[in-house]
Protein backbone atom coordinates (compact mmCIF):
# COMPACT_ATOMS: atom_id res chain seq x y z
CA UNK A 1 0.00 0.00 0.00
CA UNK A 2 1.23 3.49 -0.87
CA UNK A 3 0.22 6.92 0.38
CA UNK A 4 -0.67 9.71 -2.03
CA UNK A 5 0.03 12.39 0.60
CA UNK A 6 2.46 10.92 3.17
CA UNK A 7 3.24 14.40 4.54
CA UNK A 8 -0.03 14.28 6.48
CA UNK A 9 1.48 11.58 8.72
CA UNK A 10 3.30 14.39 10.52
CA UNK A 11 -0.07 15.18 12.09
CA UNK A 12 0.45 12.19 14.38
CA UNK A 13 2.79 14.49 16.35
CA UNK A 14 -0.29 16.21 17.81
CA UNK A 15 -0.76 13.05 19.89
CA UNK A 16 2.16 14.18 22.09
CA UNK A 17 0.49 17.38 23.40
CA UNK A 18 -2.90 15.64 23.56
CA UNK A 19 -1.58 12.84 25.76
CA UNK A 20 0.34 15.33 27.92
CA UNK A 21 -2.80 17.43 28.34
CA UNK A 22 -4.85 14.36 29.29
CA UNK A 23 -2.33 13.26 31.98
CA UNK A 24 -2.09 16.74 33.51
CA UNK A 25 -5.86 17.11 33.44
CA UNK A 26 -6.42 13.92 35.46
CA UNK A 27 -3.66 14.67 37.95
CA UNK A 28 -5.16 18.04 38.71
CA UNK A 29 -8.76 16.87 38.67
CA UNK A 30 -10.92 17.94 41.66
CA UNK A 31 -13.27 15.38 43.26
CA UNK A 32 -16.94 15.77 42.54
CA UNK A 33 -17.86 14.38 46.00
CA UNK A 34 -15.83 14.77 49.25
CA UNK A 35 -16.09 12.44 52.30
CA UNK A 36 -14.20 12.37 55.59
CA UNK A 37 -12.65 8.93 54.97
CA UNK A 38 -12.55 6.28 52.24
CA UNK A 39 -11.83 3.34 54.57
CA UNK A 40 -15.38 1.89 54.33
CA UNK A 41 -14.93 1.64 50.55
CA UNK A 42 -11.43 0.15 50.59
CA UNK A 43 -12.55 -3.49 50.47
CA UNK A 44 -15.33 -3.02 47.95
CA UNK A 45 -14.71 -4.79 44.59
CA UNK A 46 -13.71 -2.48 41.78
CA UNK A 47 -16.22 -1.87 39.00
CA UNK A 48 -15.20 -2.75 35.42
CA UNK A 49 -15.93 0.86 34.50
CA UNK A 50 -12.97 1.89 36.62
CA UNK A 51 -10.68 -0.08 34.32
CA UNK A 52 -12.32 1.52 31.27
CA UNK A 53 -12.06 5.10 32.50
CA UNK A 54 -9.35 5.89 29.92
CA UNK A 55 -11.08 4.05 27.05
CA UNK A 56 -12.91 7.17 25.87
CA UNK A 57 -9.65 9.05 25.37
CA UNK A 58 -8.09 6.08 23.54
CA UNK A 59 -11.12 5.87 21.24
CA UNK A 60 -10.78 9.59 20.49
CA UNK A 61 -7.09 9.18 19.65
CA UNK A 62 -7.83 6.18 17.44
CA UNK A 63 -10.53 8.12 15.55
CA UNK A 64 -8.18 11.07 15.01
CA UNK A 65 -5.51 8.63 13.78
CA UNK A 66 -7.95 7.19 11.22
CA UNK A 67 -8.78 10.69 9.98
CA UNK A 68 -5.06 11.40 9.50
CA UNK A 69 -4.70 8.18 7.48
CA UNK A 70 -7.67 9.23 5.32
CA UNK A 71 -5.93 12.56 4.64
CA UNK A 72 -2.76 10.66 3.68
CA UNK A 73 -4.92 8.80 1.11
CA UNK A 74 -3.74 5.17 1.06
CA UNK A 75 -3.68 3.61 -2.42
CA UNK A 76 -3.03 0.27 -4.05
CA UNK A 77 -0.83 0.39 -7.14
CA UNK A 78 0.02 -2.78 -9.02
CA UNK A 79 3.08 -1.70 -11.01
CA UNK A 80 4.85 1.10 -12.81
CA UNK A 81 7.74 0.53 -15.17
CA UNK A 82 9.46 2.10 -18.14
CA UNK A 83 10.69 -0.06 -20.97
CA UNK A 84 12.76 0.73 -24.05
CA UNK A 85 11.33 -0.55 -27.31
CA UNK A 86 11.36 -0.06 -31.06
CA UNK A 87 8.65 2.24 -32.32
CA UNK A 88 7.61 5.25 -34.38
CA UNK A 89 5.03 8.05 -34.29
CA UNK A 90 2.13 7.58 -36.71
CA UNK A 91 -1.04 9.56 -37.39
CA UNK A 92 -3.92 8.00 -39.31
CA UNK A 93 -5.79 10.74 -41.21
CA UNK A 94 -9.06 9.21 -42.42
CA UNK A 95 -11.49 10.76 -44.91
CA UNK A 96 -15.08 10.33 -43.68
CA UNK A 97 -16.85 12.26 -46.43
CA UNK A 98 -20.09 10.85 -47.86
CA UNK A 99 -18.34 9.52 -50.97
CA UNK A 100 -16.56 7.00 -48.73
CA UNK A 101 -19.87 5.10 -48.70
CA UNK A 102 -19.27 4.08 -52.34
CA UNK A 103 -19.67 0.34 -52.77
CA UNK A 104 -16.72 -0.52 -54.96
CA UNK A 105 -15.27 -2.05 -51.74
CA UNK A 106 -16.96 -4.63 -49.53
CA UNK A 107 -19.19 -3.56 -47.85
CA UNK A 108 -18.11 0.01 -48.78
CA UNK A 109 -14.96 2.15 -48.76
CA UNK A 110 -15.67 3.53 -45.30
CA UNK A 111 -16.06 0.19 -43.52
CA UNK A 112 -13.16 -1.37 -45.45
CA UNK A 113 -10.85 1.47 -44.41
CA UNK A 114 -11.93 1.18 -40.77
CA UNK A 115 -11.36 -2.58 -40.79
CA UNK A 116 -7.86 -2.35 -42.26
CA UNK A 117 -6.93 0.60 -40.02
CA UNK A 118 -8.04 -1.31 -36.91
CA UNK A 119 -5.92 -4.34 -37.81
CA UNK A 120 -2.96 -2.08 -38.63
CA UNK A 121 -3.19 -0.36 -35.22
CA UNK A 122 -3.49 -3.67 -33.39
CA UNK A 123 -0.26 -4.91 -34.94
CA UNK A 124 1.80 -1.82 -34.02
CA UNK A 125 2.16 -2.56 -30.31
CA UNK A 126 5.16 -0.30 -29.63
CA UNK A 127 4.15 2.75 -31.66
CA UNK A 128 2.62 6.05 -30.66
CA UNK A 129 -0.46 6.34 -32.85
CA UNK A 130 -3.09 9.05 -33.18
CA UNK A 131 -6.22 9.42 -35.32
CA UNK A 132 -7.40 12.47 -37.27
CA UNK A 133 -10.69 12.44 -39.18
CA UNK A 134 -11.64 14.94 -41.85
CA UNK A 135 -14.38 15.75 -44.33
CA UNK A 136 -15.41 19.41 -44.78
CA UNK A 137 -13.36 20.14 -41.65
CA UNK A 138 -10.94 18.17 -39.50
CA UNK A 139 -10.14 17.45 -35.88
CA UNK A 140 -8.00 15.16 -33.74
CA UNK A 141 -10.12 12.19 -32.76
CA UNK A 142 -7.47 10.38 -30.67
CA UNK A 143 -4.21 12.08 -29.50
CA UNK A 144 -0.92 10.17 -29.70
CA UNK A 145 -1.15 7.06 -27.52
CA UNK A 146 0.10 3.50 -27.15
CA UNK A 147 -3.30 2.34 -25.87
CA UNK A 148 -4.37 -0.12 -28.57
CA UNK A 149 -7.80 -0.74 -27.05
CA UNK A 150 -8.61 2.98 -27.07
CA UNK A 151 -7.53 3.35 -30.69
CA UNK A 152 -9.37 0.31 -32.04
CA UNK A 153 -12.54 1.12 -30.10
CA UNK A 154 -12.61 4.66 -31.43
CA UNK A 155 -11.91 3.70 -35.04
CA UNK A 156 -14.74 1.17 -34.88
CA UNK A 157 -17.06 3.84 -33.44
CA UNK A 158 -16.46 6.43 -36.20
CA UNK A 159 -19.74 7.23 -37.93
CA UNK A 160 -20.48 8.94 -41.20
CA UNK A 161 -21.85 12.47 -40.73
CA UNK A 162 -19.87 13.24 -37.55
CA UNK A 163 -18.59 16.42 -39.21
CA UNK A 164 -19.65 18.65 -42.11
CA UNK A 165 -19.41 16.98 -45.50
CA UNK A 166 -16.71 17.84 -48.02
CA UNK A 167 -13.07 16.86 -48.63
CA UNK A 168 -10.58 19.17 -46.91
CA UNK A 169 -7.40 17.20 -47.55
CA UNK A 170 -5.16 20.15 -46.68
CA UNK A 171 -6.90 20.78 -43.36
CA UNK A 172 -6.79 17.09 -42.46
CA UNK A 173 -3.07 16.94 -43.19
CA UNK A 174 -2.39 20.18 -41.29
CA UNK A 175 -4.24 18.86 -38.21
CA UNK A 176 -2.23 15.63 -38.35
CA UNK A 177 1.05 17.58 -38.62
CA UNK A 178 0.15 19.75 -35.65
CA UNK A 179 -0.52 16.66 -33.56
CA UNK A 180 2.62 14.69 -34.50
CA UNK A 181 5.30 17.38 -34.96
CA UNK A 182 6.33 17.46 -31.28
CA UNK A 183 6.69 13.68 -30.94
CA UNK A 184 9.94 12.28 -29.51
CA UNK A 185 10.41 9.48 -32.04
CA UNK A 186 12.94 10.05 -34.81
CA UNK A 187 10.59 8.56 -37.39
CA UNK A 188 7.28 10.41 -37.82
CA UNK A 189 4.73 9.37 -40.42
CA UNK A 190 1.23 10.31 -41.50
CA UNK A 191 -1.01 7.89 -43.38
CA UNK A 192 -3.58 9.94 -45.27
CA UNK A 193 -6.47 8.01 -46.76
CA UNK A 194 -8.97 9.73 -49.07
CA UNK A 195 -11.17 8.97 -52.06
CA UNK A 196 -11.54 12.41 -53.63
CA UNK A 197 -9.96 15.75 -54.34
CA UNK A 198 -9.55 18.82 -52.16
CA UNK A 199 -12.71 20.93 -52.53
CA UNK A 200 -12.90 22.90 -49.28
CA UNK A 201 -10.88 23.94 -46.25
CA UNK A 202 -8.42 26.68 -45.35
CA UNK A 203 -5.02 25.02 -45.93
CA UNK A 204 -3.93 23.97 -49.42
CA UNK A 205 -2.65 20.36 -49.58
CA UNK A 206 0.67 21.46 -51.14
CA UNK A 207 1.20 24.01 -48.36
CA UNK A 208 0.53 21.35 -45.72
CA UNK A 209 3.02 19.04 -47.48
CA UNK A 210 5.72 21.73 -47.29
CA UNK A 211 5.07 22.11 -43.57
CA UNK A 212 5.37 18.34 -43.09
CA UNK A 213 8.67 18.37 -44.97
CA UNK A 214 9.97 21.12 -42.69
CA UNK A 215 9.30 18.93 -39.63
CA UNK A 216 10.74 15.79 -41.25
CA UNK A 217 7.36 14.04 -41.38
CA UNK A 218 6.78 11.45 -44.10
CA UNK A 219 3.29 11.36 -45.57
CA UNK A 220 1.99 8.14 -47.12
CA UNK A 221 -1.06 8.94 -49.23
CA UNK A 222 -3.67 6.38 -50.24
CA UNK A 223 -6.23 7.03 -52.97
CA UNK A 224 -9.25 4.81 -52.37
CA UNK A 225 -11.47 3.80 -55.30
CA UNK A 226 -11.41 1.45 -58.25
CA UNK A 227 -10.74 2.63 -61.78
CA UNK A 228 -13.71 3.70 -63.89
CA UNK A 229 -17.05 4.05 -62.12
CA UNK A 230 -18.36 3.09 -58.69
CA UNK A 231 -21.81 2.98 -57.01
CA UNK A 232 -21.95 6.36 -55.24
CA UNK A 233 -24.58 7.37 -52.66
CA UNK A 234 -27.06 9.98 -53.93
CA UNK A 235 -30.02 11.44 -52.06
CA UNK A 236 -33.31 10.87 -53.89
CA UNK A 237 -36.46 13.02 -53.96
CA UNK A 238 -37.91 11.18 -50.94
CA UNK A 239 -34.89 11.86 -48.69
CA UNK A 240 -33.53 8.34 -49.03
CA UNK A 241 -30.21 7.14 -50.49
CA UNK A 242 -29.83 5.63 -53.94
CA UNK A 243 -26.58 4.25 -55.33
CA UNK A 244 -25.73 5.51 -58.82
CA UNK A 245 -22.69 4.52 -60.89
CA UNK A 246 -20.51 7.59 -61.21
CA UNK A 247 -16.92 8.22 -62.37
CA UNK A 248 -14.28 7.80 -59.67
CA UNK A 249 -12.44 11.12 -59.32
CA UNK A 250 -9.27 11.04 -57.21
CA UNK A 251 -6.76 13.88 -57.35
CA UNK A 252 -3.82 11.53 -57.77
CA UNK A 253 -1.52 14.35 -58.88
CA UNK A 254 -1.95 16.16 -55.55
CA UNK A 255 -1.61 12.97 -53.51
CA UNK A 256 1.56 12.00 -55.39
CA UNK A 257 2.93 15.51 -54.87
CA UNK A 258 2.30 15.32 -51.13
CA UNK A 259 4.05 11.95 -50.89
CA UNK A 260 7.07 12.93 -52.99
CA UNK A 261 7.50 16.28 -51.20
CA UNK A 262 7.66 14.62 -47.80
CA UNK A 263 9.66 11.54 -48.76
CA UNK A 264 6.67 9.25 -48.46
CA UNK A 265 4.89 7.18 -51.06
CA UNK A 266 1.58 7.23 -52.93
CA UNK A 267 -0.63 4.14 -53.16
CA UNK A 268 -3.79 3.47 -55.14
CA UNK A 269 -6.23 1.09 -53.46
CA UNK A 270 -8.67 -0.41 -55.94
CA UNK A 271 -10.12 -3.08 -53.67
CA UNK A 272 -10.09 -4.62 -50.19
CA UNK A 273 -7.12 -6.90 -50.89
CA UNK A 274 -5.00 -4.10 -52.36
CA UNK A 275 -5.82 -1.86 -49.40
CA UNK A 276 -4.63 -4.56 -46.99
CA UNK A 277 -1.43 -5.00 -48.97
CA UNK A 278 -0.79 -1.26 -48.83
CA UNK A 279 -1.08 -1.19 -45.06
CA UNK A 280 1.16 -4.26 -44.85
CA UNK A 281 3.83 -2.39 -46.81
CA UNK A 282 3.49 0.71 -44.63
CA UNK A 283 3.77 -1.60 -41.63
CA UNK A 284 7.40 -2.09 -42.56
CA UNK A 285 8.20 1.55 -41.76
CA UNK A 286 11.52 2.44 -40.14
CA UNK A 287 11.42 1.99 -36.37
CA UNK A 288 13.36 3.92 -33.73
CA UNK A 289 14.21 3.40 -30.08
CA UNK A 290 11.68 4.93 -27.70
CA UNK A 291 10.69 4.71 -24.04
CA UNK A 292 7.22 3.41 -23.22
CA UNK A 293 5.73 3.76 -19.76
CA UNK A 294 3.53 0.94 -18.50
CA UNK A 295 1.35 1.46 -15.47
CA UNK A 296 -1.47 -0.40 -13.80
CA UNK A 297 -4.71 0.79 -12.27
CA UNK A 298 -4.46 2.80 -9.04
CA UNK A 299 -7.23 2.35 -6.49
CA UNK A 300 -7.90 4.50 -3.42
CA UNK A 301 -8.32 2.56 -0.15
CA UNK A 302 -9.24 5.34 2.27
CA UNK A 303 -12.95 4.55 2.65
CA UNK A 304 -12.30 1.77 5.18
CA UNK A 305 -10.39 4.21 7.39
CA UNK A 306 -13.12 6.84 6.98
CA UNK A 307 -15.84 4.44 8.12
CA UNK A 308 -13.61 3.26 10.98
CA UNK A 309 -13.13 6.88 12.14
CA UNK A 310 -16.89 7.46 12.09
CA UNK A 311 -17.50 4.21 13.98
CA UNK A 312 -14.97 5.10 16.68
CA UNK A 313 -16.47 8.58 17.17
CA UNK A 314 -19.98 7.11 17.44
CA UNK A 315 -18.79 4.41 19.87
CA UNK A 316 -17.12 7.04 22.04
CA UNK A 317 -20.28 9.14 22.17
CA UNK A 318 -22.43 6.11 23.07
CA UNK A 319 -20.10 5.00 25.87
CA UNK A 320 -19.70 8.55 27.19
CA UNK A 321 -23.45 8.98 27.59
CA UNK A 322 -24.29 5.43 28.76
CA UNK A 323 -21.92 2.93 30.37
CA UNK A 324 -19.06 5.34 31.08
CA UNK A 325 -21.16 8.34 31.96
CA UNK A 326 -19.58 10.46 34.70
CA UNK A 327 -20.97 12.91 37.26
CA UNK A 328 -20.41 16.47 36.05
Amino acid sequence: MELAHPQYLWLFLIFIPLIAWYIIKHRNAHPALEVSTTLPYARLPRSFTEYLMHLLFLLRLAAIGCVIIVLARPQTRDSWRTSSTEGTDIILALDISTSMLARDFKPDRFEAAKDVATKFVSGRESDNIGVVIFAGESFTAVPMTTDRALLTNYINSIKMGMIEDGTAIGDGLATAINRIKDGKAKSKSIILLTDGSNNTGVVAPVTAAEIAKKYGIKVYTIGVGRNGTAPMPQQNYFGGIDYVNMPVVIDEATLKNIASTTGGKYFRATGNTVLKEIFSEIDRLEKTQMDVKHFSHTEDNYMLWAWLAIGLFVLELLLRHTVLRTIP
